[in-house]
């Protein structure tokens, strides 16, 4: 068997690091291990090569200072697997629409880059999932995973997207711009989203094929990639989406970990209608009060069983529980 590559890290301390020195370390990190290239004023590209598998992944760069280890998402995960990255970080809220960007994506096609590689992965959340579905087009027969994906934010297309003003002024009808369409070539691809979420419902509805998985995150809102961090999930689902080992079974197996998740559960009382399942949120606040304080469960709480009195019924755990 091969042994995996040594990790990669930082030679000088990352929580140490200005911005300055922070952009020299990934330009020499890439420098030795593959490349580190400036795409514009508005995008850079590092590349670490490691093994036989490449992640490419799509994030915004103030997000990638701002993390612990300053480094791409998965950097470290990907390294230990003795995976090959490629990370797209975006200077601002680009939705990677950019010339710069779409010349880089057609030169690593063009010279058959991803020919070296035996498995490639596009992975983003959100603003990240529209690139990796869009850029995959550069890389047929790519798996794709894709949390809370947009479609496209052209207002002809998608003029129900109230969110992102920012990125409305950009064009999505040029190359790698409709999304759906991109991926239609991708060996699989996998579509994480909330249909309780309106906006992000609409945008995976948009998305269609024999080659795309759509797993539903109901009660996880439109920040699922975080949701599934805390549940210590996101890189077993990442890995599963590798090696081909996730199905829907699967993942909805995992996705039970969401029972002691607050955000899934504040989110799921606050969904329940009060006046017409008053015992219901009694006892979801009761069961999650007993794990500890939360303001939220508590005035639910109240506020159930004040409807329960009213009408008559024994509120659960008025027998002298610990949260009565």
């Amino acid at each position: 068997m091969t042994a995996k590559p040594k990790p990669i890290e930082f030679k000088a301390d990352p929580e140490a690091l200005d911005r300055a020195t922070w952009n020299a370390e990934l330009r020499a990190m890439g420098e030795e291990h593959g490349f580190y290239q400036e795409l514009g004023d508005e995008h850079t590209a590092l590349f670490v090569k490691s093994g036989k598998t490449l992640i490419v992944t799509f994030e915004n760069l103030d997000h990638v200072f701002e993390h612990g280890n300053r480094l791409p998402w998965g950097f470290d995960f990907v390294q230990q697997q003795g995976w090959s990255i490629l990370g797209l970080m975006a200077h601002g809220w680009t939705w990677y629409r950019d010339d710069a960007v779409y010349k880089f994506f057609d030169k690593l096609k063009r010279e058959k880059f991803f020919d070296q590689f035996d498995n490639v992965v596009f992975y983003g959340a959100s603003m990240g999932a529209y690139g990796a579905c869009a850029f995959s087009a550069a890389c047929p027969g790519a798996t794709i995973v894709a949390i809370s994906p947009q479609a496209t934010l052209d207002r002809d297309v998608a003029s129900w997207e109230t969110r992102y003003h920012k990125a409305w002024i950009r064009d999505y009808t040029t190359k790698y711009g409709y999304a759906p369409d991109q991926v239609s070539k991708a060996r699989e691809v996998f579509i994480f989203y909330d249909p309780l979420e309106p906006l992000d419902a609409m945008h995976a509805a948009l998305f269609r094929g024999k080659n795309i998985t759509k797993l539903k995150c109901r009660f996880q809102g439109h920040r699922i990639a975080s949701g599934l961090i805390q549940m210590g999930l996101l890189k077993k689902v990442v890995a599963g989406c590798v090696d081909g080992t996730l199905t829907r079974i699967e993942f909805y197996k995992m996705l039970r970990a969401r029972r002691d998740l607050r955000r899934y559960l504040r989110e799921l009382i606050n969904r329940i209608p009060l006046e017409r399942h008053p015992y219901l949120v009694a006892m979801l606040a009761e069961r999650v009060l007993s794990q500890g304080a939360g303001p939220v469960f508590r005035r639910k709480l109240n506020a159930a069983n004040q409807i329960l009195e009213k009408n008559g019924i024994t509120p659960p755990g008025q027998s002298g529980g610990k949260n009565k």
